[in-house]
């Protein structure tokens, strides 16, 4: 699966981004005690995710109990990638706009 677009949302524990294919599926990731999740859901606005779009894509344990993880490691163990052109972006959530950073990013 190749990604588009990915925003980091928390900037703290737990690691967790928002994520969009080259298809324009919405991804939702997180990663918070050693486990990490790659869920599909119809849109990023949370009232969308009990509905039957809705699905857990992928889970795995790394064996540790940590809450952050970087975004390239976090994409490696899912097995998903960025496209050449992607994205990649964090929100700056006390001030509510996305900063873009330069892939790659070592911790993004």
């Amino acid at each position: 699966m190749t990604l588009a677009r990915v925003v980091r949302t928390c900037l703290a524990s737990p690691s967790q981004w928002d994520a969009w294919t080259t298809e324009g599926q919405y991804l939702y990731f997180r990663y918070r005690h050693g486990e990490g999740t790659v869920e599909q859901h119809p849109s990023a606005d949370t009232d969308t995710w009990d509905g039957e779009e809705s699905r857990l894509w992928t889970l795995w344990e790394d064996g540790t109990d940590d809450g952050e993880i970087t975004l390239p490691d976090f994409l490696a163990l899912a097995g998903l990638r960025l496209a050449p052109d992607a994205e990649v972006s964090v929100l700056s959530s006390w001030q509510g706009k996305e900063v873009k950073v330069r892939w790659p990013v070592p911790d993004a």
